[in-house]
Order: C-alpha cells, then structure tokens, then sequence
C-alpha cells in the first residue's frame, strides 16, 4: 500500500486538470461575437471600401474613447478639487467656531491675570490665589489643546504683528517691550489679541 501522500500518475493527472479546470472557470471571459449587422455596419462589396470604411470606424470609436477618457479625468479632478475644498472649509468652520469661543474667554483670563498680580496679605488670600493659580494653569492647558498660547511680550523685541503700542519709552537702540498692561493670545499661529504694551528700549 503506497504511504500517505504518494499519488498515482494518474492522480496527479486528474488533480491538474482538475485545477486546471478551475482556474479557467475563475478567470474566463465570455467571448462576445460581434457581427457587421449587429453592430448597424453595412458591408460593401469592394474589399477597398470594406477597409477604409473598418478604419474610419476604428478611427471614429478611437476618439470617442479618448474623449471620453478625458471627460471621465476631468471628473475626477473636478471631484478631487470638490473633497479638498470641502474638506478643507470644514476644518476652517470648526477653527473659526473654536475661535469665536476662546474670544468669549478671554475677558475672564484677564480677570484670572487682575487677581493673580495681587500679593496675599493673610493665609486665606494666599490660598485662595493659590486656587485661582491652579484653576487659570488648568483653563490655559485645555485650550492649548486648541492650538491657544499667550503671546510672550516682557523682554522681546518690539513686533508690531504681535505687540500694540500704549506708550513708547524715550531712549536709543533696540526697541523692546518694558511693561505688558494686557495679555496677548495666539490660536493656531494667528494673532486673536495683539498684547497691549509699553515699549522702552535695549
């Protein structure tokens, strides 16, 4: 008795075609039989005018498709352009709603910025500055997350992009900012609310 996994030729055989058989079926295409009359062609006589008239019509289906490749890419750039856009304006709506939400806050930084800047005089104020500290630390870190960060003035060079003038302190070389009277924010690397300073100089 062969051992188990030995195969007969004729096994073998039978398995290849059987294999053989399969992948046909997977990968057969039904043959389509295209007549000059089922295609509304007719055919001339004269060999000649048979043949120009086979190239013209060859010629004629060569630029339909080649118009229709065009249109069909046209299309798709079109749709393409259409997802980026769209896309892309989505992102704008929700920077701009965030925006126009850190804005509404930015009074109550300020408040939170007023309080801080006093100097407790008994346990109970420094504990409860102490609160405040924690509570304005925790409301900056969450809008971070939104691309938001205060604009570093004291001791930075003079930028009209970021800083705006209250006063400017007499003196020569290098302008730089002496005092911040009002805290400037940033979102996404676009100015919200310039710093509002006093400018001396280096």
């Amino acid at each position: 008795m062969p051992e188990t996994g030995d195969q007969t030729p004729d096994t073998r055989h039978q398995k290849s075609e059987v294999s053989t058989e399969a992948t046909a079926a997977i990968v057969e295409i039904p043959a389509v039989e295209y007549t000059a009359e089922s295609l509304g062609i007719e055919v001339p006589d004269d060999p000649a005018v048979y043949e120009a008239l086979l190239i013209r019509e060859l010629g004629e289906a060569r630029q339909e498709a080649a118009e229709l490749l065009d249109n069909l890419q046209r299309v798709t750039a079109e749709f393409d352009n259409f997802r980026k856009r769209t896309e892309r304006d989505r992102i704008e709506n929700l920077n701009r709603a965030s925006e126009r939400v850190i804005v509404s806050l930015l009074p109550a930084l300020d408040s939170f910025d007023a309080a801080l800047a006093l100097e407790a005089t008994t346990e109970s104020e420094t504990r409860m500055l102490a609160g405040m500290q924690s509570t304005h630390t925790l409301l900056l870190d969450t809008l971070r997350q939104d691309g938001f960060e205060p604009i570093e003035s004291v001791g930075a060079a003079f930028d009209p992009g970021l800083h705006e003038a209250v006063s400017v302190i007499p003196g020569e070389g290098e302008q730089v900012v002496d005092q911040e009277i009002r805290k400037g924010y940033m979102m996404g690397g676009r100015v919200i609310r310039p710093s509002l300073v006093v400018v001396g100089h280096a």
